[in-house]
């Protein structure tokens, strides 16, 4: 449809230029040929008055000059508007030209005869020898003459048609490489909804937008897959976490029930007991307080306190806790002091949760860095261990939900909440926390926290 009424737009403009150019060109014409008719005439006559009804030889045959298809009417009349001899044939009626038409100043006039309705077109030019005035030359034609033209219109058609089907050809093949894609990717995620994610799109296309839609339906593909599986593995890991301290609580009890032990070992297995249930306590309010902070519920109090102050004292209190461990603590303070409007529970619980992440990575054994660097608007805090890194392609989903790396899913006992749960506390305070590097020799994890305002 765009195509067709561009094209008959086009058509239409097309159509009147032709008429408007075509009707100049020829009253131009027309003006050269009643000059070239008064200079002849002065040398026809001699500068004798032509007797009446003499036609001249030069009259005829002046509508090929133009591309008519009749003869234009040619007049030679005196100065009072009396017809001397025209082109018409013998016994056409002669006419008199009014003083108004001959002595206007435009030599080109346009009139309407009121008996046929049409459009005339009027050129005259004078007739003068020596400076006297001795007739004019007028030329009249019908602007439906003047404007016909055939061969234009033909040139029009052919190329308004050869335009619509070259349209339509580049139309047809460019929706078809679009749309044959786009198909695809409705196949491939009909397929997705139905939970088969093992799909095939190719990826060589020379549309940018085509490949970017491709390329990122098969992202979202291959991590929904990912989130599929995590899923199945929270299901499983959430079980597992949940019934092993249950089962340990269980068979304690069941001990001491039927006493099978007593005294202070009946104390001893109690005491192991109430341990494995502020475990499962602990990951129950884990679940909860991350459901808390999926669903926009964030429990944040921002108050102003002094940066430096609040990093040495969760390192401290942290330190007191990894005494006889192997891992020293370092914590590199600003040189001055600086407030910020921060949380600080909460800062204190994602420096922390980091400070566990690196003692982890460690095996118990290294160095951890605290340092603390001032940039225009903000403020970084990068927590920097000596351990052996995340492996490649488990970075991209650290901050995934449930997500545990392979070693530490059977090392170390958790849910996979930490760092999600840290990094949607860091944004919740305005911040934000990333991984900034991490490799064989060490990882660094930095805090974005904004400056106070």
């Amino acid at each position: 449809m765009t195509l067709c009424i561009g094209l008959v737009v086009i058509a239409f403009v097309s159509v009147m230029w032709i008429r408007h150019t075509t009707l100049e060109n020829r009253l131009n014409i027309m003006e050269l040929m009643t000059e070239e008719i008064a200079d002849r005439f002065v040398d026809f006559s001699e500068g004798k008055p032509i007797p009446k009804g003499d036609v001249p030889g030069y009259l005829d045959d002046r509508g090929r000059f133009m591309n008519l298809e009749s003869e234009p009417f040619i007049y030679i009349v005196d100065t009072r508007g009396a017809t001397l001899s025209s082109n018409r044939p013998q016994g056409h009626r002669f006419i008199q030209f009014s003083q108004s038409l001959l002595t206007n100043e435009e030599n080109v006039q346009k009139l309407q005869l009121e008996r046929e309705g049409n459009d005339v077109y009027v050129v005259k030019s004078p007739i003068e020898l020596q400076g006297a005035l001795l007739g004019w030359v007028v030329m009249i034609e019908y602007k439906d003459n003047l404007t016909a033209v055939k061969q234009e219109y033909r040139l029009l058609a052919i190329m308004i048609i050869g335009l619509a089907l070259i349209g339509w050809a580049a139309i047809y093949f460019l929706s078809r490489r679009i749309s044959n894609p786009i198909q695809d990717v409705a196949a491939a995620a009909k397929k997705v909804q139905e939970g088969d994610y093992q799909i095939e799109l190719r990826d060589e296309y020379r549309e940018q937008e085509v490949y970017d839609l491709v390329h990122s339906f098969k992202e979202m593909s291959n991590r929904l897959e990912k989130l599929e599986s995590l899923r199945t593995e929270l299901l499983a890991g959430v079980t597992h976490e949940l019934k092993t301290p249950v089962t340990s609580i269980s068979g304690l009890l069941q001990a001491v029930g039927d006493d099978v032990v007593t005294g202070e070992e009946a104390k001893e297995f109690i005491q192991m007991s109430l341990k494995e249930t502020a475990k499962m306590k602990k990951m129950v309010e884990d679940l909860l307080a991350f459901n808390t902070f999926a669903t926009n519920n964030i429990p944040v109090q921002l108050e102003t306190g002094e940066i430096n102050k609040l990093l040495k004292e969760t390192g401290y209190q942290w330190s007191i806790t990894q005494e006889g461990t192997g891992i020293e603590l370092q914590v590199n303070t600003l040189s001055k002091e600086l407030f910020v409007r921060i949380d600080q529970i909460r800062l204190q619980q994602i420096i922390i949760n980091l400070l566990n992440n690196a003692a982890q990575a460690m095996e118990g054994k290294g160095d951890i860095k605290v340092n603390v660097s001032m940039q225009t608007s903000e403020i970084w805090v990068d927590v920097v261990d000596t351990g052996k890194g995340i492996p490649f392609e488990e970075q991209p989903f650290i901050f995934e939900r449930f997500f545990r790396g392979e070693e530490k899913k059977y090392r170390t006992r958790g849910l996979g909440l930490g760092l999600p749960f840290s990094k949607m506390i860091a944004m919740s305070m305005g911040g934000d926390l990333q991984l900034v590097e991490t490799s064989i020799t060490g990882t660094t994890f930095r805090m974005i926290i904004p400056k106070k305002t």
